[in-house]
């Protein structure tokens, strides 16, 4: 879930958050690393389940692969027992570390069951889920889960749509929202904090957001001294 700044989020609890205050000037923006693209997570099968991780590309020969974590301790998903796929499976994770790089919800998973590179990578893009009921009950209104997010209209104070979140990525900085500017082009990413983001209406599908004026302007040229 996630939640506004005032006490600290359960650990492992379905990707509960807390945002913090407004970010120090210098980190007003937040460029997405090179290589990094992030992409629309996996839609739930049904209203009923929640988004806990997607894999990824199989990492080494021996069945290992990477996973992307949405719970709030991202090893926690380990925790879960057997989470449910899209298509009826069911799937356990025996264990999970961070995986190298600055990405903290980015793990190396074994899988139950999986012992080669191919059974790993029969499950690039699957996502796990649970079902809602089993995370509990949210501790007061401002408190939700994080792929709830996913598809949520994005206006600003006047009410004018921007845009769509199509991904609450973190690249070792904070929670963002990946939006997908409503006129088209290529998408945008905002600090999932209460200054950049001072209204939630999950039931209403839209967020209201104070973004900064260059939100979606193009990435200027490369300084000359920068690595390509």
């Amino acid at each position: 879930m996630a939640r506004r700044p005032g006490g600290q989020p359960p650990r492992g609890d379905g990707a509960r958050r807390a945002r913090p205050p407004r970010l120090a000037p210098a980190s007003e923006t937040s460029p997405r690393p090179k290589g990094a693209a992030a992409r629309p997570a996996p839609a739930a099968p049904d209203p009923g389940l929640v988004l806990l991780g997607e894999f990824g590309r199989a990492h080494g020969l021996n069945g290992e692969i990477r996973l992307k974590s949405y719970t709030a301790d991202p090893v926690a998903i380990a925790a879960y027992g057997p989470l449910r796929t899209a298509d009826g499976r069911s799937i356990e994770i025996v264990s999970a570390r961070p995986a190298p790089g600055p990405a903290p919800d980015l793990l190396v998973a074994r899988v139950k069951g999986v012992s080669d590179r191919s059974g790993a990578e029969a499950l690039n893009r699957v996502g796990l889920y649970v079902p809602r009921d089993t995370l509990g009950q949210a501790e007061d209104e401002d408190e939700f889960f994080t792929a709830d997010l996913v598809g949520l209209s994005v206006v600003d104070s006047a009410g004018k749509t921007l845009g769509t979140v199509v991904a609450v990525p973190n690249y070792g900085g904070g929670d963002l929202l990946e939006i997908r500017p409503e006129a088209g082009g290529p998408s945008a990413l905002l600090p999932f904090t209460k200054a950049f983001v001072p209204g939630l209406d999950v039931p209403g599908g839209r967020i209201t957001v104070d973004p900064p004026d260059d939100l979606f302007a193009p990435s200027g040229p490369k300084p000359p001294d920068e690595p390509g």
